[in-house]
């Protein structure tokens, strides 16, 4: 590795910081890190995460924007500023860097389930479809994938895929949305 042990192990005391909801410390430890590794992209990426889970969107997509200047094949943070411009509802923004993530690592799951599912919401159920389809082939146990793919089906009347799709999210842990379990079954005249 380019960087010092020290600059790992702040990064994962960080990371752990993050995964146990202590924001506050989690950014102090990549604070410290960029101090010392201005050029660590992963720390701006981190740092970045912590910053949004905080709520501060804007400080966010700044350390995200960092980490891509330092490394610009750097997939999962044009995922993680496309989450963020979601949240500013920046949409156009979201699929350019989901879309650029997917560019970068065509294996990259997230960033297809984030697309399609925006697709879907703006009627672009063909890309939705074709995006969270590949979402799952990627990673057949992805729930929330079927979820939003079953979603696009109803709303293209493919009943039968969307029950489909609805039953394996189901099978998976994930708990569908009971109004929209209750429009399937209206508008396909089946109960499951």
């Amino acid at each position: 590795s380019k960087y010092p042990n020290i600059v790992t192990a702040h990064n994962n005391r960080g990371i752990d910081y993050l995964e146990q909801g202590d924001i506050a410390q989690a950014i102090s430890n990549f604070d410290k890190i960029i101090e010392n590794q201005p050029n660590f992209e992963e720390a701006y990426n981190n740092r970045g995460i912590a910053y949004k889970a905080q709520g501060n969107i804007r400080q966010a997509i700044f350390d995200y924007n960092k980490a891509i200047e330092l490394k610009p094949s750097y997939a999962e943070a044009y995922d993680n500023r496309g989450d963020a411009y979601i949240e500013q509802g920046n949409i156009a923004q979201a699929i350019s860097d989901y879309s650029k993530a997917i560019e970068v690592d065509p294996k990259f799951v997230a960033a297809y389930c984030s697309r399609g599912t925006i697709y879907s919401q703006q009627g672009n159920f063909t890309q939705a479809i074709a995006d969270l389809s590949r979402a799952i082939e990627l990673n057949p146990g992805l729930a929330e994938a079927y979820n939003n793919r079953g979603v696009a089906y109803y709303l293209v009347k493919e009943y039968a895929l969307a029950w489909a799709d609805v039953h394996k999210a189901e099978e998976l842990g994930y708990v569908v949305n009971p109004e929209f379990l209750n429009a399937l079954k209206k508008a396909s005249g089946r109960d499951k």
